[in-house]
């Protein structure tokens, strides 16, 4: 690996990493505190139709996520240059 490889490589790192890691913190926060809700309405406050309906909460909140992680991965790889990926593969194939 090339030592600028290795700089670009840094320097994305961080900026990937806390991208992923935000939506996720937010999207499993927001589903558990939804689950929990759900369980309070349905079993202490005994109103179930509320406590089903907000239950249908975290897997729609999830699906939202992981579709803009999958937006952002897809953007990402768009923004590379052919050249860049011909690179790394000239790169990969010829250190074998």
């Amino acid at each position: 690996m090339s030592e600028s490889e290795q700089q670009t490589r840094m320097r994305e790192r961080p900026t990937m990493e806390a991208a992923e890691e935000s939506t996720r913190d937010v999207a499993i926060l927001a589903s558990g505190v939804s689950v929990l809700l759900a369980w309070h309405q349905f079993f202490i406050r005994g109103n179930r139709e509320r406590g089903l309906f907000i239950g249908l909460w975290p897997p729609t909140i999830l699906a939202f996520a992981s579709y803009f992680n999958q937006k952002r991965m897809q953007q990402r790889l768009e923004s590379l240059k052919p050249s860049s990926i011909i690179d790394s593969l000239d790169q990969m194939f010829g250190s074998r």
